[in-house]
Parts: structure tokens; C-alpha cells; sequence
């Protein structure tokens, strides 16, 4: 059990507050299936915690004729469809935001998604009022792994990097905080404690992280 102190908290979308990653996953596979392409399961974690439009340019050779916009487009369409997986909170989640805003800690949200996907989710977990900035996809030059979006989120919380704690669930994730110069707490709700070796601090779900007078954390790893 650890305490870390912090001037801003930020935090990452899919995987890390809303178990998104099932449903997100028979997205992509079901983009391989329509166009009659082979895929395995290295090939659809590839896309997790990245912007779809930078994994699609590198694979676009598999798709020709089609434009990345096109594909992403596809892929999109595929999200209200009705035998998709639900999505739910990750445990802690809601919980950890409203203790973090109550403390008076500036808070972000920094995700490979579009805008208006990001705001649905914030929407449905009911902490959109809670967040001073959400950075999404079209906000950053370049997605995770690069640090960009982490450090935007920074400096308009005009917190200094090294001053912020970040959650994340994906290595592309973990890489991009920690080249952002912040402590990284991952999360293994996609993916094994391993993946996430470059992280600070890993535990299993929020639940395991706590907010106390400071305002610090303290979190219980695994």
C-alpha cells in the first residue's frame, strides 16, 4: 500500500473508466470479417488504447481501394449494433472521479476516441460536470503512445507533468504518461499486469485506490 501525492489527476477512457474493450473488440474483428481478411487476437489488441485512424493507416494495404476515413466510418456503424457487448464502469471508477473533484483536484480525460464518442461515455457514467478537460483524438497532432495528448491535458490544468497522477489500462497508454514525465497507476482490466511493467503503480480496478487528505492517493497494488 502506497501514497502518492498529486496536483491533477488524469485519466484514460476506454478500459480505464468504462469497459469498452469487448465491444470494441468485436468492432474491429467484425472489420476483418466483412472485407474476408484474417485476424487474430495480437491483430485486434494492436488497436487498444491507440487511435483507430493511426492502426488503420499502417494496415491499410489489407484494404484495397478503401480509404482509412472509409474503414473508420465502417467500423463506427458497427457500434449500435444490437448484438455488440454492453458496456459497464470499471468498479471504482465513478467512485474515484467524485472523490478526486470533491478534493478539489483538477481532473482530464486524455482518449484515443473521437469527441462525440468520449462525451457519450462521460455522459452515460455521469462524470462529464466533473471533468475540467477532455482531450480526444482530434484534439492531439499525434495519439498514444506519444505523449501529446497527456501533455496538453498539463498544461491546461497548468499543473507541471511531474505533479500529475494518470490511470491507464493499455502499454500504448503507460508509454505515452510516462514519456509525458507523470506518474502512471495501470489498471488489468484489459490486459495482464506484464504489459503494463513500464507502469508506476498497477492494481486490478479503481476500487483499489482510494483518495485521502493531502490530497494523495493510496492505492493498493497487486
Amino acid at each position: 500500500m502506497e501514497l502518492i501525492e498529486l496536483r491533477a489527476a488524469v485519466f484514460d477512457l476506454d478500459g480505464t473508466l468504462i469497459h469498452t474493450e469487448p465491444r470494441n473488440r468485436a468492432m474491429w474483428a467484425r472489420l476483418f470479417e466483412a472485407h474476408g481478411l484474417p485476424y487474430d487476437d495480437e491483430l485486434i489488441t494492436s488497436f487498444a488504447g491507440r487511435r483507430g485512424h493511426e492502426v488503420l493507416a499502417g494496415l491499410l494495404h489489407l484494404f484495397p481501394g478503401r480509404t482509412v476515413e472509409e474503414l473508420f466510418e465502417e467500423v463506427v456503424s458497427y457500434e449500435a449494433m444490437p448484438d455488440m457487448p454492453a458496456v459497464t464502469p470499471v468498479p471504482g471508477a465513478v467512485g474515484l472521479v467524485r472523490a478526486l473533484a470533491g478534493a478539489g483536484v483538477p481532473l482530464a480525460v486524455v482518449t484515443s476516441g473521437q469527441r462525440p464518442y468520449a462525451e457519450n461515455l462521460l455522459d452515460v457514467l455521469g462524470v462529464r460536470g466533473l471533468l475540467d478537460l477532455v482531450v480526444t483524438a482530434g484534439d492531439v497532432v499525434t495519439g498514444k503512445p506519444h505523449p501529446e495528448g497527456y501533455l496538453a491535458a498539463a498544461r491546461d490544468l497548468a499543473v507541471p507533468p511531474g505533479a500529475a497522477v494518470a490511470f491507464e489500462d493499455a502499454p500504448a497508454g503507460v508509454a505515452a504518461v510516462k514519456a509525458a514525465g507523470m506518474t502512471c497507476v495501470g489498471i488489468t482490466t484489459t490486459q495482464p499486469m506484464a504489459a503494463l511493467a513500464g507502469a508506476d503503480h498497477v492494481v486490478a480496478d479503481l476500487e483499489k485506490v482510494d483518495v485521502v487528505p493531502g490530497p494523495a492517493l493510496r492505492v493498493r497494488g497487486l
